[in-house]
């Protein structure tokens, strides 16, 4: 086997072995424990036998079970390993929340225990309205001496969650949250300059990443370009209007799609991206899928090395030596 091919084998087989680890503690949250691992086991190799091993001759069956036991192996591990330090979830009290638009909130939470997490994580919230139902958020902060935590949330349509986050919720109610996750966190042997791009409640996890970096006493810059479709929209403008004032290395840029203003540019994070600095520096992208998507697909035409590009999700877009783990 060439040696690219052999290399090539090892990255997905280690990439596997990540996935299905962070599978393995994320479905802790739902209270699945090891005896819950044989019922799955034996009803995926229902399917299998029903559906994948027509054809496949003769050891197909053996060779379902081997890779299903391993599987089993590496989550169970990588849950046991996890349940020895930290609890499946934690309970946190909402402490503040403000309506920023119709259908934003910002909201902060103060967990029970500590909770912890890096700068760009998200974590997974159950709200009493539905439960065992668990949606992810961008953590807006990075780690504060007294634990609290904010989110940025959006009321989608058909969002269970969302709506009961932004409609329904008010100071001293209390959720669930599991535990943080994701890996588009600041490169800490890292001091080129940063360039930001953030799209709607994308911002959260960039306004953590710039915060942690300001935060370090480094005057490294930070340029952020934090778009939505109109003016109204940009609902933490002032917050970050204030940042500015704090860290004269860091730079906002306010951008509006669909409405044109003297106070900010105008164009999509995509288009912008394209005509931003990013030759020298770490960019750092979120927000939707399909403007991440196109982003990505900006810079790289132009030639951004994909070890600088630091993104969550979609899944498409994971290429050996770029960062995307998984969600806004």
């Amino acid at each position: 086997m060439p040696p690219e091919m052999v290399s090539g084998r090892a990255t997905a087989d280690a990439e596997l072995t990540r996935y299905l680890g962070e599978l393995g503690r994320a479905h802790r949250k739902y209270g699945v424990r090891k005896e819950h691992y044989a019922a799955v086991k034996a009803a995926l190799l229902a399917t299998a036998d029903k559906f994948a091993r027509r054809g496949q001759g003769a050891g197909a069956g053996d060779y379902w079970e081997a890779a299903l036991d391993r599987a089993v192996e590496i989550m169970l591990a990588a849950a046991e390993e996890d349940a020895a330090h930290a609890p499946a979830w934690w309970t946190a009290e909402v402490t503040a929340y403000e309506l920023r638009t119709p259908q934003v909130a910002v909201l902060t939470v103060q967990p029970s225990e500590p909770f912890p997490h890096l700068p760009g994580q998200h974590l997974w919230v159950q709200t009493p309205r539905w439960p065992r139902l668990w949606r992810s958020y961008s953590i807006a902060n990075a780690p504060r001496d007294d634990g609290s935590l904010t989110l940025h949330v959006r009321a989608v349509a058909g969002g269970l969650v969302s709506t009961a986050l932004v409609h329904h919720l008010k100071a001293g109610d209390m959720l669930l949250l599991g535990q943080a996750e994701g890996e588009m966190t600041p490169d800490p042997e890292s001091r080129r300059p940063v360039l930001c791009l953030a799209g709607g409640t994308g911002l959260a996890p960039l306004k953590a990443i710039a915060e942690a970096i300001t935060g370090t006493g480094e005057r490294r810059e930070i340029v952020l370009y934090y778009g939505a479709r109109t003016e109204s929209e940009l609902y933490d403008l002032p917050a970050l209007r204030r940042m500015e004032l704090d860290f004269p290395w860091l730079q906002v840029i306010p951008a509006t799609s669909h409405e044109r203003t003297d106070s900010a540019r105008y164009g999509t994070i995509p288009v912008l991206a394209g005509q931003a600095r990013w030759e020298d520096r770490d960019v750092y992208i979120s927000g939707p899928d399909a403007m991440i998507d196109k982003t990505v697909e900006v810079l790289r035409t132009l030639g951004a090395p994909a070890e600088r590009l630091r993104f969550d999700l979609p899944q498409t877009l994971r290429q050996p030596g770029s960062h995307a783990p998984s969600v806004t």
